[in-house]
C-alpha cells in the first residue's frame, strides 16, 4: 500500500504509462488541476477503453474539453455521461452551464432544472439555471434563484455576484451595491466582482468611488479589456476626456473587435471634437455590429458637428428603428430639428425623451432652450423633483439641472431663485474645466505685441483676393447669431454658422523643419505667397461647405465663429477682400446671457462672475487694438441695441457693408429656412425682440463680481 501511495502522491509529473490502471482517473482529475490537459484527457480515456460504461469517466472527459476550449465535444461527453447514469445531479448542472455557454439556452434551463430535481440542495444548479434565465432576460427569475443558491451556500460568491447582475438589470442599483461588496468581500481577487461594483457604482452616479473600484479590478487583472472599458467611462463621467481616450485605445489594442469599444471611444472623441476620428472609430463599430444602435446613434451625433442636419436625422430615425424606446436618440433628433427651425417636432422630440427616461438631465437642458415655462408646468415639477433627489444624480446632472432651472424660474421671474441655479450650476462647471486666466490673457498680449501698425501695413495687399467671406465676430450671446441670419437671409448668402475651419487653417501652418510653430508668432515670416496659400486654403474650405449645402447662385459665406476676433490680423493679410463685422451688445448683458449658458464646447472663460468680466475687458481690449491697427473701415462695429432698435436701418448698414444689393427679405430673418447651429438657435426664429435689452438688471444685486470686474457701474450707464 506504502509504494502504491507513492505513485499517487507525484502523478503530475511521472509518465501517464506509470500510472496503475485503478488509479487512472484519480491522476487524471490532479493533472487536469495542473493544467496537463492532455496527459489528463489520455488517462481519462484509458479509463473508458477499460471500462466504456464508466459515467464519471464520460463527464471527466467533457470537463477536460470544456476546460481545453472544446465545447461542443465536452457537450457531447456531457451527454455521453448522463446516457449512462442519468440520476447524478452534477452532470446535468454542467451540462447546462455548457449548453448556456454554446448558446443553447433552452437546452440549458432543462439541464439545470433536472439538476435541481435530482438534488434541490445543490445551489451551483440553481445559480446556473439563474444565469441562463438572466441570458433570456427573466431577472425577477433569474434573481429568485441566486438568492436561493445564496440561501443554500452563503459563502458562494458567485452567486452573489450574479444576484447583483440581476438587481443591476432590474434597475435596482441601490440593492445591487451590497451584493458586489459581499462577493469581493468573500474573494478580494475577484476581478470581476470588483468590475461590476464599478458599474452598480457609475449607475448610483459616483463615478469618483467606480474609479477606485475599477483600478482595484486592474490590479488583480490589469489587461481586461471590459475593465479598461470600463474605467474610461467613469473618467469620461469626472469630464476627464484625454485620460477616457488613452485608456479606450489600451482597451483597443487588447480587443480589437468589440464594438462596444470602438463605440465609446467615437463618443468620447466627439467630445473632443476630433469629428473626422470619432468617424472612424464609429464606422468601425458598425462594421463589427450593423444594428449597434448606440453607434447609429453616435453618427448622427457627428453628421450634427458636421453640419449635415439631414444626414443627422435620418441616423437617429435609424437608431430609433433600432431601438424605438432609445431615450437619447430623441434628445438628439431634438436637437437636430431645433437647428432645422423645426421648433414644435424639437420640443416634441425632447418630451419623448423625458417619457422614456424621466431622468435624463440633459434633456431638461435642451427642453429649457425650446419654450418658455409656465407656472405649474409639468416637467418643470419633475425637474423640481429630480433636483431634490439626495442620491442617484451625478455632478454632471446636477449642474445640468441647475442650468435648466435657472432658465425656467427666469421665464417665471423669480429671479433670485434663478439666480441661485445659474451660480451653482457655473460653479459646478467651473470645477471641471482648467481654465488659466494667466495663460489666456499672454495670448491676447502676444497678439497685440506682433501685429503692430508697421506689420500690417508692410503685409497687407498680398493674400487671396476673395470676396466670398464673410466674418461675423463678437463674444458669445452679443448678438452673432442675429446678424449672421439677416445676412443669410439674402438670396445671395449662404449661413454657414459657427466654422472651426480658420482656426483649422492655422493650425496648418509650419516653419521651414516642417513643424508647427504657435499663433500668432508665425506670422512674422509669413511672405507673400504663405499669406496667398492660407487664404486660398480657407476659401476652398469654405467652397466645399457652399457647394454642400447652398445654392449654385451664392456668392459670399458668412462664418459666425465668434472667437475669429483672435485672427482679425491675420484674415485681414490673408484675406483682404473679406468683410468683418463685430457684433457688439452691452457689456453686462453680454456676461449675464454667457452665464446663463451651459455651452456646449470652449468659452471657460464664461463660469465664474469675475473671470468672464476680466475676459470681457481684455477682449474688448484686442477690438480696440485691431482697430488701431487695420485699415479704416476694414471692421464694421453693429450694436445689438442699434439692431432692436432700429433693423431696417442696421440691416441695410450691414447688407452694404457686405458689398450686397439690398434685399427686403432681409427684415424677415425669422422667417428663413437655414440651420442655426449656435445657443441663440431658438431666438432668430421670432421677429425682434427688446426684452433682452438691459435683462441684466433683474440679477444686479448678486452681479457684484462681474460689474466690479468690468470697471464698475459708473462705466455701464
Amino acid at each position: 500500500m506504502a509504494a502504491e501511495a507513492a505513485q499517487v502522491a507525484e502523478p503530475i509529473t511521472a509518465p501517464v504509462t506509470a500510472t496503475p490502471p485503478g488509479q487512472a482517473l484519480v491522476v487524471a482529475e490532479q493533472k487536469r488541476r495542473n493544467g496537463f490537459l492532455a496527459d489528463a484527457d489520455e488517462l481519462t480515456r484509458r479509463a473508458i477503453e477499460a471500462e466504456p460504461d464508466n459515467a464519471e469517466a464520460a463527464h471527466m472527459l467533457g470537463i477536460i474539453a470544456h476546460q481545453s476550449g472544446k465545447l461542443s465535444d465536452a457537450i457531447a461527453h456531457v451527454q455521453q455521461a448522463i446516457a449512462i447514469n442519468p440520476n447524478v445531479a452534477l452532470y446535468h448542472a454542467n451540462l447546462g452551464e455548457m449548453c448556456r455557454l454554446a448558446g443553447r439556452v433552452d437546452e440549458a434551463i432543462a439541464a439545470s432544472r433536472r439538476a435541481i430535481a435530482l438534488d434541490p440542495g445543490n445551489a451551483g444548479a440553481h445559480s446556473n439555471l439563474g444565469i441562463a434565465l438572466f441570458d433570456q432576460g427573466k431577472f425577477e427569475e433569474a434573481l429568485s434563484l441566486h438568492e436561493r443558491a445564496i440561501a443554500l451556500q452563503a459563502h458562494f460568491v458567485q452567486a452573489h455576484s450574479n444576484r447583483g447582475n440581476a438587481l443591476q438589470r432590474l434597475k435596482r442599483f441601490a440593492e445591487a451595491e451590497p451584493s458586489y461588496r459581499r462577493a469581493v468581500e468573500l474573494q478580494p481577487d475577484f476581478a470581476d466582482g470588483w468590475n461590476n461594483l464599478g458599474t452598480c457604482l457609475r449607475e448610483l452616479k459616483r463615478a469618483e468611488e467606480a474609479e477606485t473600484v475599477y483600478r482595484k479590478a486592474l490590479e488583480i487583472a490589469p489587461n481586461n479589456p471590459d475593465t479598461l472599458d470600463n474605467l474610461a467611462l467613469a473618467v469620461k463621467d469626472l469630464e476627464r476626456l484625454d485620460e477616457a481616450a488613452e485608456l479606450l485605445r489600451r482597451a483597443l489594442v487588447i480587443e480589437q473587435n468589440s464594438d462596444k469599444i470602438h463605440l465609446h471611444y467615437g463618443t468620447v472623441l466627439l467630445d473632443q471634437k476630433k469629428v473626422d476620428e470619432a468617424e472612424v472609430a464609429a464606422s468601425r463599430a458598425l462594421s463589427l455590429n450593423m444594428n449597434n444602435h448606440d453607434a447609429v446613434n453616435l453618427m448622427g451625433r457627428i453628421a450634427f458637428e458636421r453640419g449635415d442636419l439631414d444626414g443627422a436625422l435620418a441616423s437617429h430615425q435609424r437608431a430609433l428603428a433600432l431601438k424605438p424606446d432609445l431615450a437619447d436618440a430623441y434628445n438628439n433628433m431634438g436637437n437636430v430639428l431645433k437647428e432645422l427651425g423645426r421648433l414644435g417636432e424639437a420640443e416634441e422630440a425632447y418630451l419623448e425623451a423625458l417619457r422614456l427616461d424621466p431622468a435624463v438631465a440633459s434633456v431638461y437642458v435642451n427642453l429649457a432652450d425650446s419654450r418658455k415655462f409656465v407656472a405649474g408646468d409639468p416637467h418643470l415639477v419633475a425637474l423640481e423633483a429630480l433636483a431634490a433627489k439626495s442620491e442617484g444624480l451625478s455632478k454632471t446632472d446636477r449642474m445640468r439641472i441647475d442650468f435648466a432651472l435657472g432658465k425656467a424660474y427666469a421665464d417665471l421671474q423669480d429671479y433670485p431663485r434663478s439666480f441661485r441655479h445659474l451660480h451653482a450650476g457655473n460653479a459646478a462647471k467651473r470645477a471641471t474645466i482648467g481654465y488659466d486666466e494667466t495663460a489666456a490673457f499672454a495670448l491676447f498680449d502676444r497678439i497685440e505685441r506682433i501685429f503692430t501698425p508697421d506689420m500690417i501695413e508692410a503685409k497687407s495687399g498680398s493674400g487671396d483676393p476673395s470676396q466670398v467671406p464673410i466674418f461675423v465676430v463678437g463674444m458669445p450671446r452679443s448678438g452673432t447669431t442675429l446678424i449672421e441670419q439677416i445676412i443669410a437671409s439674402h438670396p445671395k448668402v449662404h449661413g454657414a454658422g459657427e466654422l472651426q475651419t480658420f482656426r483649422d487653417v492655422v493650425l496648418t501652418v509650419r516653419g521651414t523643419d516642417g513643424c508647427t510653430i504657435p499663433y500668432p508668432e508665425f506670422v512674422p515670416a509669413l511672405d507673400e505667397a504663405a499669406l496667398r496659400q492660407i487664404g486660398r486654403d480657407y476659401v476652398a474650405r469654405l467652397g466645399e461647405i457652399a457647394r454642400r449645402e447652398a445654392s449654385p447662385t451664392v456668392q459670399r459665406v458668412t462664418d459666425k465663429m465668434p472667437s475669429n476676433y483672435y485672427f482679425l490680423g491675420l484674415i485681414h493679410l490673408a484675406l483682404p477682400q473679406a468683410k468683418i463685422i463685430h457684433a457688439v451688445r452691452d457689456p453686462v448683458d453680454t456676461c449675464v446671457s454667457c452665464f446663463s449658458k451651459l455651452f456646449s464646447a470652449e468659452q471657460n472663460h464664461t463660469y465664474d462672475l469675475g473671470e468672464l468680466g476680466r475676459y470681457y475687458r481684455r477682449y474688448e481690449r484686442l477690438m480696440t487694438h485691431w482697430c488701431r491697427v487695420l485699415p479704416a473701415g476694414s471692421v464694421l462695429d453693429v450694436r445689438y441695441e442699434d439692431v432692436v432698435g432700429d433693423l431696417e436701418s442696421q440691416a441695410q448698414r450691414i447688407i452694404a457693408h457686405c458689398g450686397l444689393p439690398w434685399d427686403d427679405r432681409c427684415l424677415s430673418f425669422h422667417r428663413t429656412e437655414r440651420p442655426v447651429r449656435t445657443a441663440s438657435a431658438t431666438q432668430v426664429r421670432k421677429p425682434i425682440y427688446r426684452s433682452a435689452v438691459g435683462r441684466w438688471r433683474v440679477y444686479e444685486d448678486q452681479l457684484e463680481p462681474l460689474l466690479t470686474a468690468l470697471g464698475g457701474r459708473a462705466r455701464l450707464g
